[in-house]
């Protein structure tokens, strides 16, 4: 759910006015990320160890890559680390209800206040919010400490992080609110002309006699004025007091992934002639429906949902991100067609769901990997070895209905939320779950084979399933609960599939027809799935199958192979976010805007068929002199045309192409390849290969360079290396170095690359397909920055950055 601060004014005039909330704030508070002290050890008994720091802070990723550690979680460590800040309350708090809320903290978080103990929180993943205000000393120094405990380094299948890795918020809220998490947006009826807003609340008077109040509830459109506004009084008694506000609204701005239109909707509690507390959230008016034989349907238009997985993490700066990363990110992924994500396998970063909100994407939000057994978190590399066994399944049976509720709660009111998923892979074949059903027919298995009567039965995740489906319709009924089985064979004999509103299957497009056939009250759709088109084409050719994604969006952190392989490599984009060959493929198939994209490959290069096989083509035309190459074309233009150095290779059709990837079979010679797509004869895109000479300068082209407003900012800058004419070689990998004057600081340096092990904390780093990416935050002050970027034997560059 958002949280969001907003000031207030006297007259109130802001009612009518436009409203732009700021993503990274919270209902009655600030963050309170800076001038915290970090001790990376199991003790804080020397004070001289404690270093200042902003958070986010993820301390895994500042470690060296070792392969003492494990293959799972990247080869980086985990260990125990401490956090403290010391602040003194504003006398103007007095009266008022003071809490701290973390967004994330990886993982078994503990927390005190002048040394009285708050709570633990063992999910790394979960937000959760403590009540300070017993325990503040009002005019003195107040401290908060927390601890994080990922001695369990190998805990999962994917990178973590360690520490503080999210915002963290100090709050301030009336003795007598709504607590943001208490609010329950929904839209009953939905159609263009007209639809019906109901809004659920709890008014919580933490005094201990009752107090009358009012309650306003204002639903502000985009561009200004009041959509409607409605009010309640009630005499609140101490506890939750439930309020419920009803109203239909002609002529909605429906929210749709072309155009996803917000309202800001405003809870205003006044008591004694004051305004005691607001919730301001943007929510978003549509209505979603899936069907078991058409599909899914939003506003009532049938569509396809085109996704991608994707993880936490942000190569060089782990799972600290800022949330310039990912609209750089998203605005690529939109880019190539995607308008659906998948949040795997854990909740996400707050201000990620108000993207999917701004940008238009529909979201399946993910709970678990694993529910009361532990996954093969592997070591050694990917099913090498001797697995680790640790993980939340430790903590299962006593956090999952706590865990799974705040969830929810949390996010509730975010229209780009379509799904709720209680699990990922549970049902993994013999991991940990078995079942006799594994001896007879096709079954996915990837650990073992057939039937291991020493491992658990599966009996238990039909009843499991069941309860935490309750769990979630308990607090949330407009959306279907989901799960991505892997296992659908063993899952069907349990009752698993049972407890769902609609059934993931992860890489059984072939079991599409027949369980259909079976099971004709089953909604289908793919939950995770591979690059192959015939992947795809088992959505695109069913009416009953809605949605394909893909894993994953983009690379990522941990799940690696062997040593030296840190990272996976199974995404559209790289860690840096820089595009593939396969993305443009993706793109080819999903975007409707004209495009056109061509690489080569040798001709005697073989082709890999697997799950994860991307189009094994570079976007390079240097080779060898005489050398046999395939140019492979991906385009969504109906025909294209090859061009060598002016000359005409002739004109292929797109649908009759092999895989849709028009393809000319060529002998090398230098100089210049352009590709052109046509629509009705006509060029609606063209790309251009060049060969390059020498590696001769560095260029460098940021997304921001001009920032207003207090608070830091990030700056992204991709640097190039290019020849004498600045055409980019494809096969440099020179060493850059970045040197900042300025407000500023290097946040991290990262090429994309799945195996090097250079310090993502050093300033300089090497190249890879002659690229890199720099994130740079500037601190809040005011001034110019400059990024100066240099290699040896290469022509420099800067950028320069202002700061307002």
């Amino acid at each position: 759910m958002k949280l969001y601060k907003y000031l207030i004014s006297a007259a109130f005039l802001y009612m009518q006015m436009p409203v732009k909330l700021h993503a990274q704030s919270i209902d009655g508070g600030k963050l309170f990320n800076d001038h915290w002290q970090f001790h990376l050890g199991d003790t804080t008994a020397t004070a001289n160890k404690w270093r200042t720091l902003s958070l986010p802070h993820d301390w895994s990723i500042e470690q060296p890559f070792s392969e003492e550690w494990a293959s799972a979680t990247a080869y980086l460590p985990g260990g125990i680390g401490w956090y403290q800040k010391t602040f003194t309350p504003d006398a103007k708090w007095r009266g008022q209800k003071v809490s701290i809320y973390f967004d994330g903290v990886y993982k078994n978080s503990e927390v005190w206040i002048n040394g009285h103990y708050l709570g633990k929180r063992p999910n790394g993943f979960i937000a959760f919010e403590y009540d300070i205000t017993p325990y503040l000393l009002w005019g003195k120094a107040n401290t908060i400490k927390v601890k994080a405990d990922h001695t369990e380094f190998a805990d999962s299948r994917w990178y973590t992080g360690s520490g503080i890795y999210r915002n963290v918020y100090l709050i301030t809220r009336d003795a007598v609110n709504i607590h943001p998490w208490d609010v329950a947006f929904s839209t009953p009826e939905v159609n263009s002309s007209k639809t019906t807003i109901l809004v659920k609340a709890d008014v919580t008077n933490t005094l201990a006699t009752s107090q009358p109040v009012t309650v306003k509830l204002n639903l502000i459109k985009k561009a200004g004025g009041l959509a409607f506004s409605k009010t309640v009084t009630l005499n609140a008694k101490p506890g939750k007091n439930p309020i419920v506000f009803q109203q239909a609204l002609t002529s909605p701005q429906l929210w749709s992934v072309e155009h996803p239109e917000l309202y800001h909707m405003q809870l205003q509690v006044m008591r004694n002639g004051k305004m005691a507390n607001q919730v301001n959230q943007m929510v978003g008016i549509r209505s979603i429906r899936f069907d078991k034989d058409n599909g899914f349907f939003l506003n009532g238009t049938n569509m396809k949902l085109k996704g991608v997985c994707i993880h936490d993490d942000a190569g060089a700066l782990g799972v600290a991100v800022p949330r310039e990363v990912w609209v750089r990110r998203l605005t690529i992924l939109k880019e190539a067609g995607v308008n659906s994500l998948r949040l795997s396998h854990n909740p996400h970063a707050g201000y990620l769901y108000d993207l999917c909100d701004e940008m238009g994407f529909l979201v399946m939000d993910e709970a678990f990997d694993e529910w009361e057994l532990g996954k093969n978190k592997w070591v050694k590399g990917w099913n090498e070895g001797t697995p680790s066994k640790d993980g939340y399944h430790e903590y299962f049976k006593e956090w999952a209905h706590h865990d799974l509720a705040d969830m929810v709660k949390r996010s509730r009111n975010h229209p780009s939320i379509i799904m709720w998923s209680i699990g990922n892979e549970i049902d993994y074949p013999n991991d940990p779950y078995t079942h006799e059903v594994l001896n007879t027919g096709r079954n996915p298995q990837i650990y073992g084979r057939g039937y291991m009567a020493s491992h658990p039965s599966a009996t238990a995740l039909g009843r499991i399933a069941a309860d935490l489906v309750k769990v979630v319709k308990e607090i949330d009924l407009t959306r279907p609960v989901t799960a991505a089985l892997a296992g659908v064979v063993m899952s069907n004999e349990v009752g698993y599939p049972d407890a769902l509103d609609v059934v993931g299957y992860n890489y059984q497009e072939y079991r599409y027809a027949d369980d259909h056939k079976k099971y004709p009250n089953r909604v289908i759709y793919g939950s995770e799935n591979g690059m192959a088109l015939k992947a795809w084409n088992a959505v695109d050719s069913n009416k009953y199958i809605s949605a394909q994604y893909l894993w994953t969006g983009i690379d990522y952190l941990g799940e690696a192979g062997k040593w030296p392989q840190r990272s996976n490599g199974a995404g559209l984009m790289d860690l840096a976010g820089f595009k593939k060959p396969e993305y443009f493929y993706r793109q080819s198939l999903w975007a409707e805007k004209p495009m056109v994209y061509i690489a080569a490959r040798e001709l005697k290069q073989n082709q890999d068929n697997g799950i994860w096989s991307h189009r094994s083509v570079l976007p390079t035309w240097n080779w060898e002199t005489g050398s046999r190459l395939r140019l492979e074309c991906f385009t969504n233009c109906p025909e294209a045309e090859l061009f060598i150095n002016g000359k005409s290779f002739g004109k292929q059709l797109r649908d009759t192409a092999a895989n849709h990837i028009p393809a000319w079979n060529v002998s090398y010679e230098p100089g210049e390849v352009v590709v052109k797509g046509y629509n009705n004869g006509k060029v609606a895109a063209t790309y251009i290969l060049k060969t390059a000479g020498e590696a001769a300068a560095l260029k460098a082209v940021a997304d921001n360079i001009t920032f207003q407003g207090p608070g830091k900012h990030l700056s992204q800058i991709e640097v190039t290396v290019t020849d004498k004419n600045g055409v980019p070689v494809y096969a440099a990998e020179n060493e850059i170095a970045v040197a900042i004057t300025g407000k500023a600081r290097l946040l991290g340096m990262e090429n994309g690359s799945t195996t090097s092990h250079e310090n993502y904390q050093a300033p300089k780093h090497k190249a890879l397909h002659g690229k890199m990416l720099l994130y740079i935050e500037t601190n809040g002050q005011p001034g110019p920055v400059v990024v100066k970027c240099s290699s040896a034997g290469l022509k420099p560059c800067e950028v320069k950055i202002n700061v307002k």
